[in-house]
């Protein structure tokens, strides 16, 4: 995939797809949807290189820096307009690891209480017995957590 082509490279190739903050290296780019409050990805978006990096270990010192400095910044964001409990953040690198757009970009997830997979974080699905190397067919079982369950 060239440059004019990647969706993070000229963010304005999806059109629901907003920049709501950045700083000299990464862009904080977040879909329309999520914006709504209970939306089913409410709140998240993607923290990106503004130069094309195909993956988190391409990025320089300098992008790394400014990824943490623009973390801090969409968490005091999304806390006032959203007030999630918690948060999950993630990379994606290469096919085999779910990276789908081949452009670094670091996944910001708020959490909240009152979700069904509350509680659940990144290694839930990576611990399930469907996902022992070998196995044909994973499954992946999902067991939604209640506010009783607390």
């Amino acid at each position: 995939m060239g440059k004019k082509e990647c969706v993070f490279c000229e963010p304005g190739l999806l059109a629901n797809q907003r920049v709501l903050l950045s700083n000299e290296h990464c862009l904080f780019l977040q879909l329309e949807e999520a914006g709504e409050k209970g939306s089913q990805l409410e709140g998240a978006g993607l923290i990106v290189p503004r130069e094309h990096r195909e993956t988190v270990f391409d990025l320089t010192k300098d992008e790394w820096e400014s990824t943490c400095t623009l973390l801090h910044e969409v968490k005091s964001y999304i806390d006032e307009k959203h007030q999630p409990q918690g948060y999950n953040l993630g990379w994606n690198c290469g096919e085999t690891g779910g990276q789908h757009i081949f452009h670094a970009h670091l996944h910001v997830l708020p959490r909240y209480d009152d979700k069904p997979m509350a509680g659940q974080g990144i290694r839930y699905l990576f611990k399930s017995e469907g996902n022992r190397r070998g196995s044909r067919v994973p499954e992946v079982p999902v067991t939604p957590r209640t506010l009783s369950d607390s």
